[in-house]
């Protein structure tokens, strides 16, 4: 009785590695894409299943790292409020990449292609859905760029 318990244990464990443990590796998102918004830096969709959703509030950046101004540096104002985004997400466990949605407000429409480049050059081809909205200004009259958004962190 005891040899045929462990057999049919051992068949079931070596069934649960076959059909598990060679499972090819999900994605953690898919993404839904078409022609004019992967030329402006986003997806229409970003689907997840599963995982932790992080809801990232507005980051401007107004300083760099050592405190130096970032006034009337778009560039500059975006890459590291993506550095604090990043830094948040990774307080949660996750990373920049785990991003599937951003809101994105400029203070000047004519930054717009500049926001994609800049876009392009951290997430690659794969974008969260994004909306970007031109206003007049932020709240710290310096900034030029705000980012809100939400991430999924350990889906599938």
């Amino acid at each position: 009785m005891t040899s045929m318990a462990f057999r049919q244990i051992s068949i079931g464990i070596t069934a649960a590695v076959v059909l598990f443990g060679f499972a090819p590796a999900l994605p953690a998102q898919t993404y839904i894409k078409g022609e004019r918004p992967q030329q402006r830096g986003y997806s229409l969709a970003v689907i997840t299943e599963g995982g932790k959703t992080v809801w990232l509030g507005g980051q401007v950046a107004v300083v760099d790292d050592a405190g130096r101004s970032l006034a009337g540096d778009f560039d500059g104002q975006v890459r590291q409020v993506f550095k604090l985004l990043d830094a948040t997400l990774k307080k949660a466990g996750g990373k920049l990449s785990d991003m599937v949605q951003m809101t994105v407000f400029i203070t000047d429409v004519r930054n717009g292609d500049r926001l994609t480049e800049i876009r392009r050059e951290i997430f690659g081809d794969n974008f969260p859905g994004s909306a970007l909205i031109t206003i007049t200004a932020l709240a710290n009259p310096d900034a030029k760029v705000e980012i809100q958004g939400y991430a999924v962190i350990g889906s599938k």
